[in-house]
């Protein structure tokens, strides 16, 4: 996980994506940030406004609601209205099992489980103006609007179109946004420059691959690869066989990368795997 940007960052990050964006007040301050943090970031969460003339409301909240309830709306038109900034009330509490899973890169459950993750501190929030009546259009400027705006925080991060989520995926409390997620990532994907060409690199297998006793000539090319980095941990090898020197090795590039804490503890996920960029074959 990281820190979350800065509010100056995330502006330039939409700026540098060709956004067009119009700011509100003090929005790059106006947050929830008393009430609990904001951060380690996760992920991008995506949700519709269930209504019109949204900006108001998303800004300043609900009687039942304080705001704001996003970071920016994004209007029919591509326009990105940035409401505030941190902590924001948009995604409340959600599924542990989603939240493992886009921490680690790995498939999302085809259900969420219980709600026990506070998405409020985790998630960048975007609400897209919609009614989210399956009837109410979404224009292509605004789709092509959300697909900026999350491959910005992404390119940002260094994360994959993996980080961004929809609401409904979060919790089954919600039915947000109402387009379907899959396609929104692709298009995401597609922006941050993934191809569906022949790739050179080693795709990632996924953590349960790295077991102690694993043998494959995935682990003696990714070893190979640390070794390279300055991150070789071997009293002797890379082999074929995952062992605590793999571990270690691995732990000292997630290190070299920023990572800390149980991000650094020597199991790949899918962002610093390709990073290191482990070479097929």
């Amino acid at each position: 996980m990281a820190t979350p940007l800065s509010a100056s960052a995330f502006r330039a990050a939409l700026r540098a994506a060709g956004v067009t964006t119009t700011e509100h007040g003090a929005w790059s301050t106006h947050n929830r940030n008393t009430i609990g943090p904001w951060g380690p970031a996760a992920g991008v969460m995506l949700h519709h406004t269930a209504g019109a003339s949204s900006v108001g409301i998303c800004r300043t909240g609900r009687p039942d609601l304080p705001g704001p309830l996003c970071i920016a709306v994004i209007a029919k038109n591509g326009t990105v209205h940035l409401v505030g900034y941190g902590r924001t009330n948009h995604a409340g509490p959600g599924s542990q099992a989603v939240y493992g899973a886009v921490r680690n890169g790995t498939s999302l459950p085809a259900r969420p489980g219980p709600d026990a993750v506070d998405g409020n501190a985790h998630f960048y929030g975007f609400e897209i103006e919609n009614r989210g009546d399956g009837r109410d259009p979404y224009p292509e400027a605004q789709l092509t609007a959300v697909e900026k705006v999350a491959a910005a925080v992404c390119r940002a991060h260094g994360w994959s179109a993996d980080r961004v989520i929809g609401h409904k995926e979060w919790t089954t409390r919600k039915i947000d946004p109402s387009f379907p997620m899959p396609a929104m990532r692709a298009r995401i994907a597609k922006r941050l420059g993934a191809t569906t060409g022949p790739d050179p690199y080693q795709p990632f297998p996924g953590p349960a691959f790295f077991t102690f006793g694993r043998r494959s000539p995935v682990i003696t090319a990714m070893g190979r690869r640390l070794v390279a980095e300055g991150c070789g941990r071997y009293a002797q090898g890379p082999g074929p066989v995952w062992t605590e020197a793999d571990r270690r090795s691995y732990a000292a590039w997630q290190h070299k990368l920023g990572y800390t804490g149980a991000d650094a503890d020597g199991i790949p996920g899918r962002e610093s795997w390709a990073k290191l960029r482990v070479p097929r074959g």
